[in-house]
């Protein structure tokens, strides 16, 4: 493996992964922004890790480039990243980033460019906006319905809500309307806050004066930590839960033992070795493994997994697109956006996706699996 590196302004990590054998006749390179420092770095990290360690070295005889950017969380840095990889670098193919607004902010310069983008987060875009941006992580809408299910089979009625004062915290509220309304769930508090805030005391005390039933944390990363420590010790001792996004072991260790007992829908990544076997837990236990071998036991987080999806779906579009067009071209990007809205059934570590023109989520219930934290760790909900 061959490392070159260089300085961005706004990029603190630049690292370029090439790939032989030597007998490929051209590269294929994978521009992607990720936020490997800031408030996001626990999603970022271990993303940056999967693509410059672990992700393919080649595809069909053609070696494999990429450029991998730190954008620092900051959807502005995003934006520069994105531009400088489509314009600069020539990419193929856009990723990024670890949060909404900045993932929202590169689907904008793949839309402007023509180049085919996988996110790393949840985004809510319409169809005119979102013709070359495609998602790894399972949409909202399908998370949603696993929590929402939960409280109305433990017969929760009213619910508490408290989320990041962004397009994410936006997300869930949007789909809490959609989805949880029509079922019997009553939103009785709406409380938000920022990434970087390292308070919630004024917006718990407010929830825990609505005296709901339940109450929805639509947070990610250690950010989500923060409200479950702060409701546990005024006092709430209903369910509280999560979202996808709160889905790794620093939200458990920085929680502790006010952790115990929240109810998060997930991705079956981290869970995967408790599955039945089938090709994509197959898929699943393969990039644990290597994970942790590479960075140890435990260390495993979903958005690793977003990370290796994305390469397992160009395994199996990029032999399609290259019968047409070489990388490079324009006509490369739009052979790789047609085989990518064709292809069935691509097992990858978080579901099995099956993108179509129509629609760029690619994810169904295979998807999804319901955690607790049972004793320190993620357990499975029976």
């Amino acid at each position: 493996m061959k490392l070159a590196l260089r300085t961005w302004p706004l990029a603190a990590v630049v690292v370029a992964v090439l790939a032989l054998p030597q007998a490929a006749l051209a590269e294929i390179k994978v521009g992607v922004t990720i936020a490997a420092t800031g408030s996001a770095a626990a999603l970022g990290g271990p993303a940056r890790n999967t693509f410059t360690e672990l992700f393919p070295k080649e595809i069909a005889g053609e070696k494999i480039t990429v450029i991998v950017l730190d954008d620092a969380s900051d959807p502005g840095n995003a934006t520069t990243n994105a531009r400088r990889l489509v314009t600069e670098d020539r990419v193929d193919v856009l990723v990024g980033s670890s949060i909404t607004p900045s993932s929202m902010a590169v689907a904008g310069v793949a839309l402007e460019n023509g180049v085919p983008h996988f996110t790393q987060s949840p985004i809510g875009l319409p169809p005119e906006r979102g013709k070359w941006t495609f998602m790894m992580p399972q949409p909202v809408s399908l998370m949603a319905k696993a929590a929402f299910d939960h409280m109305k089979a433990n017969k929760a009625t009213s619910v508490g809500f408290i989320g990041f004062s962004d397009s994410w915290g936006d997300l869930w509220v949007k789909e809490f309307k959609a989805q949880a309304e029509p079922m019997g769930l009553k939103m009785v508090a709406e409380e938000r806050y920022a990434r970087a805030d390292t308070s919630v005391a004024g917006q718990t005390l407010k929830l825990v004066a609505a005296k709901p039933d339940v109450v929805l944390v639509a947070a990610s990363g250690t950010g989500a930590a923060l409200p479950q420590i702060a409701l546990r010790e005024r006092g709430f001792t209903g369910i509280i839960y999560h979202t996808h996004g709160a889905v790794t072991k620093d939200f458990i260790r920085i929680a502790g033992k006010s952790a115990e007992g929240a109810i998060l829908p997930s991705g079956p990544l981290v869970v995967a070795e408790l599955l039945p076997p089938s090709p994509q837990t197959n898929a699943a236990v393969e990039h644990l493994k290597a994970y942790e071998a590479k960075y140890g036991a435990g260390s495993i987080t979903q958005f690793s997994g977003h990370a290796y999806d994305v390469g397992q779906i160009l395994k199996r579009v990029v032999p399609v697109a290259l019968k047409t067009a070489k990388p490079g071209s324009k006509d490369f990007r739009d052979a790789l956006l047609a085989a990518i809205e064709s292809e069935k059934e691509i097992a990858a570590s978080h579901g099995v996706y099956n993108f179509t023109p129509t629609d760029h989520s690619g994810l169904d219930e295979r998807g999804r699996v319901l955690l607790t934290v049972k004793d320190g760790t993620w357990a499975l909900v029976k």
